[in-house]
């Protein structure tokens, strides 16, 4: 009896094994599907990718082919299973499905984001912790196939007809399109279509950036004579600041944006008082909720960048930049990335910056506020000391400001400008804010945390523009891309907020034709344009006839 018992216990852990080894093989070839769908549903339906495995493993003889076929099998499944969370990531975040070809880089960029959220230690447990995982679920899948097919090859003919009535459902369901919920087919390809689409992206890209290159190869700007280039704004400063993160969402129908939108109105009165002037309207963003620089090279070469692939091609090819296009009417360019901290080749060979402000040589002494290296207080502060506090020759520079990029904690607050020196005045208020981590854990807390972020970064400029009177400035200020989708919602379109501020009405006049509306605010019915129309609409404006001159 004691050995009786032992056997049927041997049996009944057999079984159980195979259930989880057949539970195993039906679940994990379903999940690209129901991140892609986004719901569980997608788990009722047959999977053609381990019927086709367990078709091949009864039908080889040899033991070697069997594991080498499990294996790559369960490697293919966990492919395709960290494709579709990344087109899930991608979506959520940049609005788009992830592409092989130009992506690559964003997820470096993602995790360094994460870096800045959780330190250095965070990053590799997170890597290491999905690596680990990867590997369990390719060698769990193999394992399981194995298994399930030498329980069909052992079970004879009734294994055969198993695997032929299962194969046989999946063929009929397929045939009259029977479906578990509406887009959630019974015989799924979940596995198959996730690389499929994954592949099909990629051929795209690759003809995308192939008509992108040869798009280049002509430039209207090059036929402005280099005499009326630029030559309404001759003796001004411009400066184009890009609002990290500042998107319609901030400004327009969220939870946040009337807190915005008092600080806008607030900055417009204050402005008026100061002699400014303002107009206002939204620019389509190529990019959404990260990817800055795609922006920044949309707006300043006249061309649509929405992939790294072709911000690599833009970058080496022969372009005006509106900094370039400064740079020959006499301009000193500068650049200031407070957060970079590695040299950036193509901020001269392209955008042919004279100088460029990066965290190692800004003289920044005070700490960091998760991503943001420096408060976009400390930023205007430096760019004023250098380069507009003392009589110069006109000056063209792009800003980034920074302290609303995400995680959006812990968030600077203003201090007297007379205080800011070395940045040490900051050290105390990272401690006052939330950590990352703790912020992240409710989409409630982060949304709130956007929109003020947002309100500081206008805050700090309203701020610096009083303190500091810069009647001579052309200022542009322009949202980079709209939040990601946590903070968007699943319906935000891909527009940002654009104003531009003076104090010469000549400026004004030049961009009437435009047709944009008064003050710091846009309306939802001000003027929408694409990104990459205002390079040319903006030397357009103010190129020509030097007797036109915004300077008067």
């Amino acid at each position: 009896m004691p050995a009786g018992g032992a056997l049927v216990g041997d049996l009944r852990g057999s079984r159980a094994v195979t259930l989880a080894a057949l539970a195993t093989l039906v679940i994990l070839p379903l999940v690209p599907g129901v991140l892609a769908v986004g719901s569980p549903i997608a788990l009722i339906a047959l999977p053609v990718e381990s019927i086709a495995v367990l078709l091949l493993l009864t039908a080889i003889r040899s033991p070697v082919v069997r594991r080498v076929i499990a294996g790559v099998y369960g490697a293919v499944v966990v492919v395709a299973i960290m494709v579709a969370a990344l087109d899930v990531a991608f979506e959520w975040t940049v609005s788009r499905p992830f592409s092989p070809v130009d992506d690559w880089s964003g997820v470096i960029s993602a995790a360094g984001v994460v870096e800045d959220a959780t330190g250095t230690a965070g990053v590799i447990l997170i890597v290491g912790a999905i690596v680990l995982v990867s590997v369990a679920l390719a060698y769990a899948l193999a394992r399981a196939a194995l298994r399930v097919a030498r329980v069909i090859r052992e079970a004879g003919r009734d294994g055969r007809i198993a695997v032929a009535s299962v194969t046989g459902a999946w063929v009929v369901s397929a045939l009259i399109g029977a479906q578990v919920a509406p887009a959630v087919p019974v015989a799924a390809s979940d596995t198959s279509g996730a690389l499929l689409a994954v592949s099909s992206q990629a051929m795209t890209s690759i003809r995308e950036n192939q008509q992108f290159a040869s798009a280049l190869r002509s430039d209207p700007a090059r036929g402005i004579p280099s005499e009326q280039l630029l030559s309404a704004l001759r003796g001004k400063d411009v400066v184009i600041a890009f609002v990290e993160s500042y998107g319609r969402t901030a400004v327009q129908g969220t939870s946040f944006s009337s807190g915005v939108a008092r600080v806008l109105q607030a900055g417009e009165d204050e402005l008026a008082s100061d002699g400014y002037s303002a107009r206002s309207a939204f620019l389509t963003s190529p990019t959404f909720g990260g990817v800055s620089w795609l922006a920044h090279s949309t707006l300043q070469s006249g061309v649509w960048v929405d992939s790294q692939q072709k911000y690599d091609t833009l970058t080496t090819a022969d372009r005006l930049t509106l900094s370039r296009a400064f740079g020959e009417a006499g301009w000193r360019t500068v650049a200031v990335v407070p957060s970079n901290e590695e040299d950036w080749p193509v901020g001269r060979s392209f955008y042919g910056y004279d100088s460029v402000s990066d965290a190692r040589n800004m003289g920044y002494r005070g700490p960091s506020f998760s991503y943001a290296r420096m408060p976009d207080q400390y930023t205007w502060k430096r760019l004023y000391d250098r380069e507009l506090s003392h009589p110069h020759a006109p000056l063209m520079a792009e800003i980034d400001l920074v302290s609303s990029h995400t995680p959006w904690t812990p968030l600077p607050r203003l201090v007297p400008w007379a205080q800011v020196g070395d940045g040490s005045v900051f050290d105390p208020q990272p401690a006052e804010g939330l950590s990352p981590v703790a912020a992240w854990a409710d989409p409630r807390t982060v949304r709130k945390l956007y929109g003020k972020s947002v309100e500081y970064s206008l805050s700090a400029l309203f701020s610096f523009l009083h303190t500091y009177p810069q009647p001579n400035l052309v200022l542009i200020v322009v949202g980079d891309h709209q939040p990601a989708r946590v903070v968007s919602g699943a319906d935000a379109d891909h527009d940002v907020p654009i104003t531009i501020i003076a104090q010469d009405p000549h400026v004004f006049a030049a961009t009437a034709s435009w047709e944009w509306e008064n003050g710091t605010l846009p309306s939802p019915d001000a003027p929408v344009w694409r990104m990459d129309l205002f390079r040319d609409r903006f030397l357009d404006a103010f190129s020509g006839d030097s007797s036109t001159s915004a300077a008067g």
